[in-house]
């Protein structure tokens, strides 16, 4: 936590300075209230009388208003130390989530990661300024007053002393008790956000399904999980601030008691026994904050627990050094790859050796799960093989610098992710800074600039979250404009046109063919009507290459391709 906390080292030493001027002034106040008491009322010394009660009571105003402009000058430097530390660790994380690996993010899942970089790291913020405040006033309110009983009486000071180690054992063992309980409620609050991101997303399957009721059973055991441990904790505390409480005010009652005879024997005066009390009432809202510091750093440090594990993750995926530069644009080349996920049972790819020339347009065809995705992932380096190597233009994936590879690939999933900004933004998205005309270009090239200029506001018409004030087939196309837009070399479509009608599946092929004609293209599809105009088809059966060759060649000679097409057979005859 040091990396964070030293870049702003002086704002927090200041709040520190500022704190300590703040509990001086506290620890100065029952010394001149004491002598008012004894001089100014009681006139046990000569100079005593009104003129002394107002001296001093005026230096107690001015101390007091001293203090209270230190306070908030140590909350002014510890807020802004607090709040600057968790917006670098905060931008810190989101930065290392960007850089995981698919299986990374799967591994945290996103209930978690949501948890960490919000709450997680709030309970980190929130540490921090109350340690930086809460330390030194605890620390001074407690040993200062301590200190300042003893210099009072002796009695005094060993009356409290032999209570605060109680006060201290029953912070110790409740403490102990509820320290195991903060990491668990930080896993609990996970757990919520989980089901919570699941059910937001996918409301209308519920609504769909009529499963309502059971989401909110899924969704009330998992509070009930976190509701419970937080009573457990609270329950905790709740019997401990009692405790400590009840102790310190026996202490309040034997000092007075001890105060009396004193008093009477003229050992002490009854200013004395005041401030006494007094500094006992400090130090029991020291104890009292020392309880709430604790109960903090333990949290806070629970939750920097589980950022540091963030912090700390490695990215699995190590970029290269190269640049690019090369002579080829747009080849790609799988040389003897394989590819198997995470702790799957079997390869989802095998020993696949293919090259695609610039700006040949290759379709991928296959029953589900014979590894076409898995195939077209391999290019952008989403998944590394893990037998084999993938080259673009000639060069290892694995040797690309992120931004060099990725510059290179346009990807459009069947899934459209869009973002709830204007569609002339989601478009311009592939390539940012675009011009107006550029932006129209690409979306009649999708097929999409007629349903976009229907729109009320045209293209600076509103996407609604997750593209929902859309059509399947109006996402996927706005998705396919930001893929065209893009300069790059290479178009990878993954399943993108599954909600398109033939006719405008067709006409968008035609218009790729004519605006991107020096592209490489790869479309992974279902339907034969969509990969039937492409040079080449690759079809894959259980991770394999079983034939490759353009549509008459495989209707000749490939069985599963024939397969296919006689599951199809409507559409074929629909395009013949």
């Amino acid at each position: 936590m040091w990396k964070y906390i030293k870049r702003y080292l002086p704002y927090a030493a200041a709040a520190a300075l500022f704190m300590v001027g703040e509990v001086s002034m506290d620890l100065v106040q029952p010394g001149l209230m004491s002598r008012i008491v004894d001089e100014g009322v009681l006139g046990l010394k000569a100079g005593g009388g009104l003129g002394l009660i107002g001296t001093l009571g005026l230096q107690m105003i001015g101390l007091a208003l001293l203090g209270g402009l230190c306070g908030s000058l140590n909350n002014v430097f510890t807020h802004i130390s607090s709040q600057n530390m968790g917006n670098e660790m905060r931008k810190d994380a989101f930065r290392r989530i960007m850089s995981f690996s698919f299986p990374q993010m799967d591994r945290f899942g996103t209930g978690t990661l949501v948890t960490r970089v919000t709450n997680d790291i709030t309970q980190i913020q929130t540490f921090i300024s109350l340690f930086m405040r809460g330390l030194i006033r605890t620390g001074m309110l407690t040993f200062g007053s301590i200190y300042c009983m003893f210099r009072l009486n002796r009695d005094f000071g060993l009356i409290v002393l032999c209570a605060f180690p109680f006060a201290a054992g029953c912070i110790v063992l409740c403490l102990w008790k509820a320290n195991p309980l903060f990491s668990k409620l930080q896993e609990q609050l996970d757990a919520i956000n989980t089901v919570m991101q699941e059910d937001i997303s996918g409301v209308r399957i519920i609504k769909a399904c009529v499963r309502e009721l059971y989401e909110k059973a899924r969704f009330g055991q998992a509070n009930g999980a976190l509701t419970e441990t937080q009573t457990r904790v609270l329950m905790i505390f709740a019997f401990m601030n009692p405790a400590v409480n009840a102790l310190m005010y026996g202490v309040i009652a034997v000092i007075l008691y001890w105060g009396g005879f004193q008093a009477a024997a003229g050992g002490v005066t009854p200013g004395d026994v005041m401030a006494a009390v007094t500094y006992t009432t400090q130090l029991l809202n020291g104890v009292l904050m020392l309880v709430m510091l604790f109960q903090n750093i333990s949290r806070g440090l629970a939750s920097w627990e589980r950022v540091k594990e963030l912090l700390d993750s490695e990215p699995e995926l190590k970029a290269g050094g190269f640049s690019g530069g090369t002579k080829q644009r747009g080849e790609i080349e799988f040389r003897d790859v394989s590819f198997t996920y995470p702790g799957a049972l079997r390869p989802a790819l095998e020993h696949i050796d293919l090259t695609i020339r610039q700006g040949e347009t290759v379709a991928v065809m296959g029953a589900t799960g014979c590894g076409k995705t898995t195939l077209v992932n391999l290019i952008p380096r989403f998944y590394d093989a893990t037998a084999g190597a993938v080259l673009v233009d000639g060069v290892d994936v694995r040797k690309y610098r992120w931004q060099a590879l990725r510059e290179k690939v346009s990807v459009t999933l069947q899934k459209a992710e869009l973002f709830t900004v204007p569609i002339r933004e989601n478009i311009s998205w592939g390539k940012p800074g675009a011009l107006a005309e550029e932006i129209a270009s690409a979306a009649k090239t999708a097929q999409a600039d007629g349903f976009i200029r229907a729109a009320p506001e045209g293209y600076d018409t509103i996407v609604a979250e997750r593209g929902m004030s859309l059509s399947g087939g109006q996402r996927q196309r706005l998705s396919i404009a930001r893929a065209v837009i893009k300069p790059a070399e290479i178009l990878i479509f993954d399943d993108s046109t599954s909600a398109l009608d033939l006719k405008t599946e067709a006409e968008l092929y035609q218009a790729l063919r004519e605006s991107c004609p020096g592209i490489t293209k790869l479309i992974v599809a279902q339907r034969i009507a969509s990969v039937r105009q492409a040079d080449r088809i690759v079809v894959l059966e259980n991770g394999r290459i079983a034939a490759v060759g353009a549509h008459q060649e495989l209707l000749a000679g490939c069985k599963v391709y024939q397969d296919i097409c006689r599951s199809q057979v409507g559409e074929e005859d629909e395009l013949v």
